[in-house]
């Protein structure tokens, strides 16, 4: 597949975990460029810079914060002017002020816009119209794709791209071994009061099987994790910050993922190493990740699930090693950043 036209791509940050899906995305079509400015510091994303998409930085003007929160972005005409795209993609939050007359330069000039996200409040007047203005729709999810559609949006004109992050893996499911001794557990995230690792080391302390405990990351929390493992759960292990490759050996060391938290761009990666997944419920993602055959999906503040989850999980250790295949299989046919870049040329090609 391929998208023949130059396409405009604004974010309201470039994540560095977004770089390899847009470089990816770059590859299918005839010219990409990027658009997207700095995060504020609390936010502490970590950018980064494509190498095969053109990068153009906005000017983000920040104002306001939490549920008042809005962005402006400097320059997004002058940037569409210079690019001159045949199409345009952009995050759909009305949040992001200069959207609209990005979308009116546009059609303008005949040309298409997309709006790409992960869903809408329902019931919501101003999400409806805003919404309205698109050509299209991409949406993260099968659940955002059916909040538009109670919008009132057409479903013929949204299009799922399942929010992904990992490249379709490379290993075959069958090289993880059966181990015959305790169960090792696995959290990758920042150390952060969402991620409720708290939740995570008090559940052990209520495992008869006294399962191992890996707890990869950094952040703000670590220090009070720390001394609360040393009074529940002093067999936890804090392995520190890792990145990239330095992350495979405890993936591979791992027979169940949890992530009793909200977040958790690390579930994938844990899958495509062919793991099981515990993962607490958010935005809708998690719905076509996680399923009976490979997971289990809680509450996120439901402590008494996390408990009856994990029990259930670390109750039968063949049961968990088929979940892990059924896990590397959905990572490596169905949710990965190629079936995603497929997902935005077939919605490009449709609109053009």
């Amino acid at each position: 597949m391929k998208f023949d036209g130059k396409l405009g791509l604004q974010q309201r940050v470039l994540p560095s975990y977004r770089v390899p899906f847009f470089d990816l995305l770059a590859q299918f079509c005839e010219g990409m460029s990027l658009f997207a400015g700095q995060a504020r510091p609390v936010e502490m994303i970590a950018g980064g810079k494509p190498q095969v998409a053109k990068y153009a930085e906005a000017k983000n003007i920040h104002l306001f914060s939490g549920a008042f929160y809005l962005c402006y972005q400097q320059n997004f005409i002058r940037w569409l002017e210079e690019w001159n795209p045949d199409a345009l993609i952009v995050e759909a939050n009305p949040r992001y002020l200069s959207t609209p007359a990005a979308v009116r330069w546009m059609h303008a000039r005949g040309r298409k816009v997309i709006g790409w996200g992960l869903g809408a409040p329902k019931q919501s007047k101003v999400w409806g119209r805003f919404i309205r203005q698109f050509d299209a729709m991409l949406s993260y999810s099968q659940r955002g794709a059916d909040e538009y559609a109670a919008l009132g949006f057409s479903r013929e004109k949204t299009f799922v791209a399942h929010n992904s992050v990992s490249a379709k893996p490379e290993q075959k499911s069958d090289d993880r071994p059966l181990t015959v001794d305790r169960a090792t557990l696995l959290f990758v995230g920042r150390l952060q009061a969402r991620k409720r690792v708290d939740s995570l080391l008090r559940a052990c302390a209520e495992m008869e099987s006294n399962p191992r405990l890996l707890i990869v990351g950094d952040g703000p929390e670590r220090a009070a994790l720390e001394s609360l493992a040393r009074e529940v759960y002093p067999s936890a292990e804090f392995i520190g910050a890792k990145h990239g490759a330095e992350l495979k050996p405890y993936f591979k060391q791992a027979d169940l993922f949890v992530l009793p938290g909200t977040g958790g761009l690390a579930v994938q990666e844990a899958m495509s190493y062919g793991l099981p997944v515990i993962v607490a419920k958010g935005d809708g993602t998690q719905d076509d990740l996680v399923r009976a055959g490979n997971g289990w999906q809680i509450q996120p503040e439901d402590y008494d699930a996390l408990v009856s989850t994990m029990k259930n999980a670390l109750s039968d250790r063949a049961r968990l090693h088929e979940m892990g295949k059924e896990s590397f299989r959905i990572v490596s046919e169905e949710i990965n950043i190629q079936k995603m870049a497929e997902a935005f040329v077939n919605a490009l090609n449709s609109v053009m």
